[in-house]
């Protein structure tokens, strides 16, 4: 009869936990939903710049590349717009959908009042449209700041509701420990590690919220190929950056950063770094003067002082092959020619210690030559003995290497986790770029 007893009380607690495993589940997917909303608003700001500074670029260049760029950024807004919109519906947040729905119609009256006529009209001063970017701005900034309270708070509620039945999960297994003994520890094992699942989610899910993932985009006359690796095996993201960005119709941004330090506060630097250098680039064409204006931005941004960032910063130019760069203390650059490989001089000190000038360099590319970034996990690799690397190692690995830029960027991975045994001590990231002469590719 015990037995019997024992056995249907046991069903109950199993019948109990799954229940309440499902109740946290659900509470959880609802915080992601409302995390994820709170990514594609910052998503929304970042396309309002990216509206704006193209205006601004057709009126300053009358480069056809910005009309079109400022095409697929409304194409874009719109259609987050309607993803925070959906997340705001199914939680019910109608305070937020009132404030949505203004912030939606201060962007369309932007686009009619402003965009179109100067677009229309790119002799107009830019005074003009500075003056009333200003006005729509401050208004949008503040009605984004409402929806972003309210987003916040719900997913403070969500968090604090999961942690409460997370805790009352706990006490129940510690009831069933004092009647059932061993039952119950086994019980409270499997509870524990829910926890543990739930909470490694949430973290990932939070660091992926603020530090987007690097991608590169096409370029004519280039083969583009890159990789990432993080040092930890749980996570997909760290403190390296490296990004490829369309500036005109023949020039690119090319930018590959180390951040120092590990965990969130370095991967959330990543994101402010890409989207940063890229504001600065639409507005300067000279590499030392783009490191330079982010050194001031990161000293009064970044209130961390122990952060620094080691960066190189290239505009490529895809028909001349000319290369203008600039290092801030990222010796990790080499170029990949017939002759062998060259490493990239230094031009100046690492971002966030010191104010000083950042001098450019001109690097001219013939044909097939390959341009290789890598963060500091490259030339600090260890192997299993400890001992580094070092630049030589480095030049020695691309010199045998592929011929082109994707497999040579995965076989660097897989080379630098072979020296140490299949574990990383410190993330890593490359980016090869191998450029074509137009003049010999229609020859």
């Amino acid at each position: 009869m015990f037995t019997v007893f024992l056995v249907i009380v046991l069903a109950v607690a199993v019948q109990g936990a799954f229940q309440t495993r499902a109740s946290i589940a659900q509470t959880f997917a609802r915080q992601s939903r409302i995390e994820q909303a709170q990514v594609t608003l910052e998503e929304l700001l970042r396309l309002q710049i990216d509206e704006e500074n193209s205006v601004r670029g057709y009126i300053l260049n009358r480069d056809l590349f910005y009309l079109q760029q400022y095409a697929a950024a409304v194409a874009s807004f719109d259609r987050k717009e309607r993803d925070v919109r959906l997340a705001l519906e199914a939680e019910h947040l109608n305070g937020a959908l009132t404030t949505l729905d203004q912030y939606a119609t201060l962007q369309r009256q932007w686009r009619t009042q402003v965009a179109q006529p100067m677009l229309a009209r790119p002799d107009r001063s830019m005074e003009e449209i500075d003056k009333q970017n200003k006005a729509f701005s401050d208004y949008e900034n503040r009605t984004a700041d409402a929806i972003r309270v309210a987003l916040a708070n719900t997913n403070a509620a969500l968090a604090l509701s999961t942690q409460t039945q997370i805790n009352q999960t706990l006490y129940v297994r510690a009831f069933w420990l004092l009647v059932f003994g061993l039952m119950t520890i086994l019980f409270n094992a499997y509870g524990s590690r829910v926890s543990k699942e739930l909470e490694e989610e949430r973290t990932t899910t939070e660091i992926l919220q603020r530090a987007f993932r690097s991608q590169h985009v096409p370029l004519p006359n280039c083969e583009v190929g890159s990789a990432y690796l993080s040092a930890s095996s749980h996570l997909a993201v760290g403190g390296d950056v490296f990004d490829v960005y369309r500036l005109s119709g023949n020039l690119a941004l090319v930018l590959i950063a180390d951040v120092s330090g590990k965990g969130v506060d370095a991967a959330v630097i990543t994101a402010f770094i890409k989207f940063t250098i890229r504001g600065i680039a639409l507005r300067r064409r000279d590499p030392g003067a783009m490191l330079a204006e982010f050194n001031t931005a990161f000293a009064q941004t970044v209130e961390n002082p122990y952060l620094f960032v080691s960066m190189f910063v290239g505009v490529l130019d895809t028909q001349t092959l000319q290369l203008r760069y600039a290092s801030a203390g990222h010796d990790s650059a080499f170029v990949r020619r017939s002759t062998g490989v060259q490493q990239l001089a230094v031009t100046g000190p690492v971002l966030g210690v010191m104010e000083e000038p950042f001098e450019t360099k001109t690097l001219f590319l013939e044909d097939g030559d390959m341009l290789v970034l890598a963060t500091d996990g490259l030339t600090e690799a260890r192997d299993r003995s400890g001992e580094q690397l070092h630049e030589e190692g480095a030049i020695r690995l691309i010199e045998q290497g592929s011929m082109h830029p994707q497999p040579l960027a995965d076989e660097l991975i897989a080379r630098v986790k072979e020296l140490g045994g299949n574990t990383m001590r410190d993330d890593l990231a490359i980016l090869a770029i191998r450029v074509r002469d137009p003049q010999v590719s229609d020859a």
